[in-house]
């Protein structure tokens, strides 16, 4: 049984910075992508970075500059490094495995900016 297990999360001032992690347990193959998405209250879940088998990363407008994803493939890990955190990027974070035949989801770590 695929498991993903997300850490990382937390309440940080403006500014300061956090860095997520989701390893992935289980029997998974053909790897796609990796990445994050989140989900405000009253919002819907967006996108937030993405990294593809070859090492194509893909960012969210509102995050360029600020976040960087990247994986360890021999450990089925992605990670999130969220510097210059603003209010605004307050949300439920989730990871997304999408493998060839399926899709897995973490189970959401809050992340919370506010001084």
């Amino acid at each position: 049984q695929v498991q993903l297990v997300e850490s990382g999360g937390g309440l940080v001032q403006p500014g300061g910075s956090l860095r997520l992690s989701c390893a992935a347990s289980g029997s998974i193959f053909n790897i796609n992508a990796m990445g994050w998405y989140r989900q405000a209250p009253g919002k819907q879940r967006e996108l937030v970075a993405t990294t593809l088998r070859g090492g194509r990363t893909n960012y969210a407008d509102s995050v360029k500059g600020r976040f960087t994803i990247s994986r360890d493939n021999a450990k089925n890990t992605v990670y999130l490094q969220m510097n210059s955190l603003k209010p605004e990027d307050t949300a439920v974070y989730y990871c997304l495995v999408a493998a060839a035949m399926h899709n897995y989801w973490g189970q959401g770590t809050q992340v919370t900016v506010s001084s």
